[in-house]
Formats: C-alpha cells, sequence, structure tokens
C-alpha cells in the first residue's frame, strides 16, 4: 500500500470509505491476511517452543511495543520511563532498530534527544548487539527497547503494550487488511499493558477496553496514560504558553503514524485549528514537500503552523510560510495503575543493582 497515504489506507481498511474502489481493495487485501498471519504464528511458535533462541543480556530489559501499526504513543512513554529510571540515579540506555534512518537519528531519537540530551541511544536492527555495546560502553544498568513486542530475539524482564484508545484493536484484523501487527491474544506476553490518550475516551470505553485485555492477558497490569498539551515550542526549544495562542487562526500537520489522535489533542486543548494535514508516517520534510506546506499555510492565511515534536526537529527553520512554525509539548501522565507500574519498576533497580 505504498501507494496511498497511511490516513488513506486508514480510511480503506477501517470501512470509512465506500464505494466499489474501496470495498474491491479490502477483498484484495482479505486475501493476504491469512498468510501475514500464518507467516507471524509460525515465528511465534517457534520461539515458544525453542526453535529460535531467546537471548538474554545481563541488564534487566523493558519492552515499550504495541499491537498495531501506527502510532501509540510509545515515545511519551519511553520517555517518560527514561526519565524515571534518572531521577533514581539509575544509567539507562535507549535502544531501537532505527526505522526510517537513513543518514543519523530517525525522528523519535531526535525527539528523544530533545528530552533527555544525556541519556545515550542507540540504534541498530541488531538489539542483542546494541544492548551487549550499551552495558559495555556506558556501564547501562536498565535497558529500554523501543518498539519491541514483536522483536523476541531479546530477553525481556518487562514488556510492556501500549494500546491507542482511539483505535485500540487494529480494527480487528492483521495487516494488510487491517493494522495488527499480531492477532490481540498475544497481548498473553505482555505484563503491562497501557491505554495511551485514555482521556480522550469514557470511563464506560475504558472498562470496556480493559474487559477485553483481560479476556486475553489477565495477568497484566492495566495502566491508562493521558498526553497532556503543556505549551508550544519553537524551534531553538523556547516555550510559549498555550493561552497565547488560543482563539487565534492556526494550521496543523503532522507526519506521524496516527495524525488523527494528535489532532483530537490539538482540539481537545483549546486551539483553533482552522485546517488540518496529515502526511505519511515518517515524513521526510524534502525541499518540495516544505513548499507545499508553505503553499498551504498562506492559501490557509493562519498565524501559525503547529506540528509534533517529531516533525519539528526534522524541519531546520523557525518560520514556515513566514509564519511561526511551533511543536505541541506533551506531558505524559499515568492516570492509572502508577503504583502498580513503580513497583515494577523499583524490583528492576533492585535487580540491576544485585547483578
Amino acid at each position: 500500500m505504498a501507494l496511498v497515504s497511511a490516513e488513506t489506507f486508514r480510511d480503506i481498511v477501517s470501512g470509512r470509505r465506500r464505494g466499489f474502489l474501496p470495498a474491491a481493495l479490502r477483498s484484495l487485501l482479505a486475501t493476504a491476511e491469512p498468510i501475514y498471519g500464518a507467516v507471524v504464528a509460525r515465528k511465534n511458535r517457534r520461539y515458544d517452543n525453542g526453535g529460535l533462541p531467546i537471548t538474554r543480556v545481563d541488564a534487566p530489559v523493558i519492552s515499550v511495543g504495541n499491537l498495531t501499526v501506527g502510532g501509540t504513543g510509545k515515545t511519551p512513554l519511553v520517555i517518560w520511563l527514561a526519565k524515571w529510571f534518572c531521577q533514581r540515579g539509575v544509567k539507562v540506555t535507549l535502544i531501537s532498530r532505527g526505522y526510517g534512518q537513513k543518514q543519523g537519528p530517525n525522528d523519535e531519537a531526535r525527539e528523544i534527544a530533545a528530552n533527555l540530551p544525556d541519556v545515550p541511544q542507540l540504534q541498530n536492527p541488531d538489539r542483542v548487539a546494541a544492548a551487549r555495546q550499551a552495558i559495555r560502553e556506558h556501564q547501562t544498568q536498565v535497558l529500554l527497547l523501543d518498539d519491541a513486542f514483536q522483536h523476541r530475539r531479546i530477553a525481556r524482564d518487562l514488556d510492556i503494550v501500549l494500546i491507542d484508545a482511539l483505535e485500540p484493536f487494529g480494527y480487528g484484523r492483521l495487516l494488510p487488511r487491517g493494522l495488527l501487527r499480531e492477532p490481540i491474544a498475544n497481548l498473553a506476553r505482555a505484563h503491562v499493558v497501557a491505554l495511551s490518550r485514555a482521556d480522550a475516551v469514557s470511563a464506560e470505553r475504558r472498562e470496556e477496553l480493559r474487559a477485553v485485555v483481560a479476556k486475553y492477558a489477565p495477568q497484566a497490569i492495566w495502566l491508562e496514560l493521558a498526553h497532556q498539551p503543556v505549551a508550544l515550542l519553537d524551534h531553538a526549544g523556547h516555550s510559549e504558553p498555550l493561552a497565547k495562542w488560543q482563539g487565534q487562526r492556526l494550521a496543523a500537520f503532522a507526519g506521524i503514524g496516527n495524525p488523527a489522535g494528535f489532532e483530537h489533542t490539538l482540539r481537545q486543548c483549546g486551539l483553533q485549528i482552522a485546517a488540518f494535514r496529515a502526511l505519511a508516517d515518517h515524513q521526510a520534510y524534502s525541499p518540495a514537500i516544505i513548499a507545499s506546506l508553505e503553499i498551504w499555510l498562506r492559501a490557509e492565511n493562519a498565524a501559525a503552523a503547529v506540528c509534533t515534536h517529531k516533525d519539528l526537529v526534522k524541519i531546520p527553520q523557525a518560520t514556515l510560510g513566514n509564519v511561526p512554525l511551533l511543536a505541541l509539548q506533551i506531558a505524559l501522565a499515568v492516570t492509572r495503575g502508577e503504583d502498580e507500574l513503580n513497583s515494577l519498576l523499583t524490583k528492576l533497580i533492585h535487580r540491576a543493582a544485585n547483578g
């Protein structure tokens, strides 16, 4: 589906896009779903029965991942966890596959570096090698794996899986017919299941989602997370209060896995979003894309352009279309289950201290 945008793909597989051609595409994608499912099931069986080795390294490992493709808020949680350990004097290193990386760090790594300048990051598809490097070169005491629920080659002490309250289960279908990377039943491997953007749905809906998760992962601790807007950041890192921009005509864009979630967050914090543009996940901001955005912003007569922090770190300029370019600064809050999470993380500190 490289010929369509991520947003169009979601519209097709969700059924929101109607008509003959979308229906035909859904039928075509459905024929590939069992093949993908069989490949995933075979791989997991081989790990479960020892056919594929699982390697343990000399430091506790925490994986933060998800069941679906697209954004579920993993990066804010990784930052929250890293800060939690840093505040307690624990040396932590972040490890990721480096998806979208061509030259230098990818967008997630740049965003994390802006928030955690003193925390080492390693991007390597071989996460076992990266983990050993972190322990050897940085004396790492705890390893954080970003987007690693499906990467079972490295043993983990804590598996955290996020589900997005707005799009929790990939429309109930595996890739490419839906958004699921693996069946919902595989939540049974999780130690913690975290509902991101929990504040975007009602208490009744949160309980419905918790009941679904409990069916497959009764052992998992349940967390609820809120992504709370706190300020708008410019390219130099200076923050401005949201109140300064409330009531002004703004245009927003996002090149992330779930742009609808970002748009929802913007509107919930009282900003007047007159126009919104969804770009490809991990969007590269070429001169052509920048020029297109500038034309769009002038046409919308926007007072400022607002994007995600992941987008801002890839655009080396303070303005777009002669208006300020700002990123929404998000603070993650654990609104349910924080005590249980603190207990699990404290046990890992003791394990790290005792070798």
